[in-house]
């Protein structure tokens, strides 16, 4: 696909703010273009106030971005990277949005498509366009991400809390102000209310391509240890590296056949889109949930509206914006003593809505199977 203008500019931004200043030509080699080219992005972009010309070459300003305040003076300006502006981010974003809209302050938002390595340019225009502090949910899909792409987000020049992610342990980010939901948590509630509903060990079925996947299937190897149940269940692969019919074909086989050697009765599943399709094609091959298997998926996201609404762990997007932003509010409206404050990692508690999938009542208590007269 070919680079638009405004990449460009992105990228242009983000070497002018690492190195501090750049000559044009050098900017014209670093991203392969003409220097003609590189030249009138870098007129275009102190046009506009976001760089600063000197002598053949830019510099990043002093100031932090052409406005650097929110219309009614004063107030922070804050930035939002997140991978998607869809699906499980979208409420992330609400809940920030309307964060910074009560504490008087300004969000901005970029989206990177789930494309890493754009990630530290987006976060550059965010600053060139005024941002004093940003919230970033990198755009990670794989378990080398965190390690492969944590240096840059150490090196912002401001004040920055993760959203739903946590660097690796002794990592760059590791003392980083972060929010995120507890999926351990959310998978253990799960499978010990199918577990108090009389079945034994719940097959998973997730996907392992983004940062909440990969932490249901650590959680779910835990809440087995925890529960002291039979971990020699296989987890099933619900989306393939390479996405199409034949993974999804083969699990839902796979699944079948656990169902009817007696192997399983109950099932967790990341994520909704996949539950749904997975209850469709069960029922195509004669398993009827709940009847032959009680079902909870994970994220919430569209589970009430499946043909059979589907017991779901819904972890808290909205309060995790909303927490996230007030956490970097408060940091940069407090001054020095929100500079020396102890750094923060703030884990939100997943809920368990319980429908007709697992098999007991909609609204019963969580974790008390139904009763029949």
């Amino acid at each position: 696909m070919r680079e638009g203008a405004a990449e460009r500019h992105d990228r242009l931004l983000n070497l002018v703010r690492e190195r501090g200043t750049v000559r044009v030509a050098d900017l014209a080699v670093q991203l392969a273009v003409s220097p003609v080219t590189a030249r009138r992005d870098a007129e275009a972009l102190a046009a506009r106030g976001l760089l600063d010309r000197v002598h053949g070459a830019v510099s990043w300003p002093q100031r932090r971005g052409p406005s650097g305040t929110a219309p009614g003076g004063g107030s922070p300006v804050i930035g939002m990277l997140a991978p998607a502006a869809g699906y499980y981010f979208a409420d992330i974003i609400r809940g920030a949005h309307e964060a910074a809209a009560r504490l008087g302050a300004r969000l901005i938002l970029r989206v990177s498509d789930y494309r890493p390595e754009d990630d530290a340019s987006h976060a550059a225009g965010l600053l060139a366009a005024g941002a004093e502090g940003l919230l970033v949910a990198p755009s990670w899909t794989r378990p080398e991400h965190p390690a492969r792409y944590a240096d840059w987000i150490a090196r912002l020049p401001v004040d920055t809390v993760l959203v739903e992610r946590t660097g690796e342990p002794g990592g760059p980010l590791d003392g980083m102000d972060r929010v995120s939901s507890d999926h351990a948590h959310g998978v253990l509630i799960a499978v010990r209310h199918l577990v108090r509903l009389g079945h034994g060990t719940p097959v998973l079925l997730a996907r392992s391509d983004s940062p909440t996947a990969q932490a249901v299937r650590l959680g779910y190897t835990q809440a087995l240890a925890a529960l002291g149940l039979d971990a020699s269940v296989p987890v099933l692969q619900s989306a393939p590296p390479a996405p199409g019919p034949g993974g999804f074909e083969a699990a839902a086989r796979t699944l079948l056949g656990l169902v009817r050697e007696g192997r399983a009765t109950a099932a967790l599943m990341h994520n909704d889109e996949d539950a749904t399709r997975m209850v469709r094609r069960l029922a195509e091959l004669g398993v009827k949930v709940p009847g032959d298997l009680a079902l909870v998926t994970y994220d919430d996201e569209v589970a009430a509206l499946a043909d059979t609404p589907l017991t779901a762990v819904a972890p808290p997007k909205q309060a995790v914006g909303r927490s996230a932003a007030e956490l970097l509010v408060e940091r940069l409206t407090a001054g020095e003593a929100g500079r020396d404050a102890p750094r923060r990692h703030l884990e939100l508690l997943p809920a368990l809505r319980v429908r007709e999938s697992c098999g007991a009542a909609a609204g019963t208590p969580y974790g008390q199977p139904a009763t029949t007269a």
